[in-house]
């Protein structure tokens, strides 16, 4: 249960700084899960911003608190919510989570106020945090269809956004076990994931593996603007690379300088992103050889920045899920003048 400041407390000296902030703006500070969350008094106040509005504040002085903070990060835009991560005495823990009401006013913290000198030689470090929307499901029986998945987790858990599942290489018909349940936002996300523990709601008679999915790796969208590279998964064993250069290409109507396949997915590079926009509104989920096949923008591998999350994947679906290995959702990264980088180990 949420509880007002006791454990975690600042010191006396700053408590009269931060009630008067606290007057000054109208909101609250209250202790939960090992962290200080500075808030309006009345959630519903605010609607919930949107996704990347939500930047994480690193190398705090320990002895930094929101009378502190508030007013220096408020100068980018209103702030949503403030979370102060506390250990269990008067201090920080070194890093925060700041989130405001748009996107744009996070971007401008993050311009604005990386490596700020907060005190005196003491540097801030400021960068886009992911507010993580996916769960990793294990444990699926592998006849299951996305649908069928969709309908049940929808049926346990509120606000399931889509459904992300992979066939099997061997096998088109079957999935390999496992699926990616997405959510409409990190709180909802974070409920199913209480409510999923591993024994607690079995799905069609069968325990299932819950926990987070690695967050899809971020990439600029100036650097995603000019990428000529498209990434095509759900192949079929058997498509050669001849074959999908001559779909890709429209009949020679597109020129394609190269396609790379590797098992079930293939980088296919364009001479102009032209080419790779007609090719990509065209192609994606056509069928080649029996197989719907996805198509995305590849990411470059040297640009790809890994964001700090709400929350980290922990392991345990390796564990608890035969033959499962960590998987990412988002495609492989590409090398953009040699081969992709390798694609992580999956089950078939």
């Amino acid at each position: 249960m949420t509880q007002q400041v006791n454990t975690g407390s600042p010191p006396k000296s700053k408590e009269e700084a931060i009630a008067k902030l606290l007057e000054s703006t109208g909101c609250e500070i209250t202790n939960e899960n090992g962290q200080r969350k500075y808030s309006p008094k009345d959630p519903n106040s605010m609607p919930i911003p949107p996704k990347g509005s939500e930047v994480f504040v690193g190398k705090l002085p320990r002895d930094v608190f929101e009378d502190e903070l508030v007013p220096l990060f408020e100068k980018m835009g209103p702030i949503y919510e403030m979370r102060l991560m506390m250990d269990f005495g008067t201090n920080n823990r070194g890093f925060a989570f700041v989130m405001y009401t748009c996107p744009d006013d996070a971007k401008k913290a993050i311009e604005e106020l990386n490596n700020y000198e907060i005190r005196k030689g003491k540097f801030l470090g400021v960068c886009k945090s992911v507010d993580n929307c996916r769960l990793f499901v294990g444990g699926i029986p592998k006849d299951k269809t996305k649908d069928e998945i969709l309908e049940e987790m929808q049926k346990v858990t509120d606000a399931v956004s889509k459904v992300i599942l992979y066939s099997s290489i061997a096998d088109k018909s079957k999935n390999r076990g496992f699926a990616f349940v997405e959510y409409e936002n990190h709180k909802a996300a974070a409920m199913a994931r209480r409510k999923l523990i591993p024994g607690k709601i079995p799905l069609w008679g069968h325990n299932i593996a819950v926990d987070w999915a690695e967050p899809e790796p971020d990439v600029d969208e100036e650097t995603m603007s000019k990428v000529t590279i498209l990434y095509a998964r759900n192949l079929m064993m058997p498509t050669t690379e001849e074959k999908i250069k001559k779909i890709f290409s429209l009949d020679d109507s597109l020129k394609v300088e190269k396609v790379k396949k590797l098992r079930d997915f293939a980088f296919v590079h364009y001479k102009s992103r032209e080419d790779a926009e007609e090719a990509l509104e065209k192609l994606n989920n056509i069928d080649i050889d029996g197989s719907i096949v996805e198509v995305t923008w590849a990411k470059p591998a040297d640009r790809i920045t890994r964001p700090r999350c709400h929350s980290r994947p922990s392991q345990h679906m390796i564990h608890d899920v035969p033959g499962m290995a960590p998987f990412l959702y988002s495609p492989p990264g590409y090398d953009a003048y040699n081969t992709p980088v390798p694609f992580p180990n999956c089950p078939g």
